[in-house]
């Protein structure tokens, strides 16, 4: 019996254990890795309605926002981990299958970036650039949200200065790409009260408002400033524009209800009435797209500033790309010619699927493990007590 035994044990470390350390070992890949590939590939770029009267390539924009990458004051260490984690596979993930152009961050990219000292904002962004990496061959712009540098009441000169100088995002930007053209604005600096970073910002405005006068042929131009090829801009923001609420939201991934009805407060929930009347009129914008409530809307915007101009244009709020603020994270993938603008909403795997699927492949592995034990000779009569 002894011998039997010691038989019994050897054939149960040779055979179960490493089918045992294999089955987790593909459970763990699956869950932690390729389960955004899965995801993520049902998800690709929207097709043109018409190919480029030019016949210049598209520019493909991925759009995200709200990482709220945590500091060293809220969640905890094991939840800080995680979720940065996830971000991090599923960033990369969609990096690999979509390769875009350029990548537009609309804010909140840390979760207290207004608490925290120097050298933890510095260690902050070496973890923002660690976690969304990209490529030489695709641009990346950061614009700025509240709790990047604060609401406009907390916002310092020190804050603001150190956030456009390690994340290169002045107030106001202008990037343009094979004729599109993207305004990338500081919201919390369109507060309308006159500051000094309020001033900049307005100033810088006024002045992009011009060039794209001039770069379209209007008699209100003032300079000699043109873009190479003239498109309607599109604004890039951490606020949305403004709304009474999102009632209007009808999105699956929109604020759920109550909440969906309650009512903003300009400038903390969206920007004011009278700036974002401001932008329209000054910029023309044939899209916007915002964030900031962490839940998807669409908007359909129809400014008349005189009764014989009318400017149309669609919003988009992106809803956040982090697991703490929402269930199912989404981020936007967009086909831009100087004509279109396509958008795609692509998710991530809800966390309760990740869990679900390893609970699922668990059992599975057992069931197998049970299987096999149960047709092997030796392990069986053994196990069973039958007599060899």
């Amino acid at each position: 019996m002894a011998l039997m035994s010691r038989r019994l044990r050897r054939s149960f470390l040779s055979n179960v254990i490493p089918r045992l350390f294999i089955g987790l070992l593909v459970i763990y890949v699956y869950c932690e890795y390729l389960i955004y590939y899965v995801t993520q590939i049902q998800c690709g770029w929207s097709s043109l309605s018409k190919e480029p009267t030019d016949g210049v390539e598209p520019v493909y924009a991925m759009v995200l926002a709200d990482t709220h990458l945590l500091g060293n004051r809220n969640g905890h260490w094991l939840d800080k981990w995680r979720r940065e984690w996830q971000m991090h596979r599923a960033f990369q993930t969609a990096m690999t299958l979509h390769s875009p152009d350029v990548v537009f961050v609309l804010g909140d990219l840390f979760d207290e970036g207004l608490w925290c000292p120097e050298k933890e904002f510095n260690d902050y962004v070496e973890r923002y650039h660690q976690l969304f990496k990209v490529p030489d061959s695709t641009a990346m712009y950061s614009v700025v949200g509240n709790h990047d540098i604060g609401f406009h009441y907390r916002i310092t000169p020190q804050l603001v200065k150190r956030f456009e100088t390690r994340l290169k995002s002045p107030p106001v930007q202008l990037v343009s790409v094979r004729g599109n053209h993207f305004v990338l604005i500081n919201s919390m600096a369109m507060e309308g009260d006159g500051c000094t970073l309020c001033a900049r910002t307005v100033a810088q405005i006024a002045n992009i408002s011009n060039i794209l006068k001039c770069s379209s042929g209007s008699s209100l131009c003032k300079g000699k400033k043109k873009l190479e090829k003239y498109s309607r801009p599109i604004i890039m923001q951490h606020y949305p524009l403004y709304r009474e609420s999102d009632s209007g939201c009808t999105e699956p991934d929109a604020a759920p209800l109550p909440e969906r009805n309650s009512l903003f407060e300009e400038r903390w929930d969206c920007l004011s009435k009278e700036s974002t009347e401001y932008l329209v009129e000054s910029l023309r914008p044939r899209a916007a797209f915002g964030a900031h409530t962490h839940h998807s809307c669409v908007v359909r915007h129809s400014f008349v500033p005189t009764p014989d101009h009318k400017i149309e244009f669609v919003e988009y709020t992106v809803p956040s790309f982090s697991w703490r603020n929402r269930l199912d994270p989404k981020y936007y993938l967009l086909t831009i010619t100087p004509d279109e603008v396509k958008v795609t909403k692509c998710g991530m795997p809800r966390e309760w699927t990740l869990q679900i699927t390893a609970i699922l492949m668990t059992l599975a592995l057992l069931v197998y493990l049970r299987y096999y034990t149960s047709v092997n000779p030796l392990t069986y009569k053994q196990l069973s007590g039958k007599k060899v």
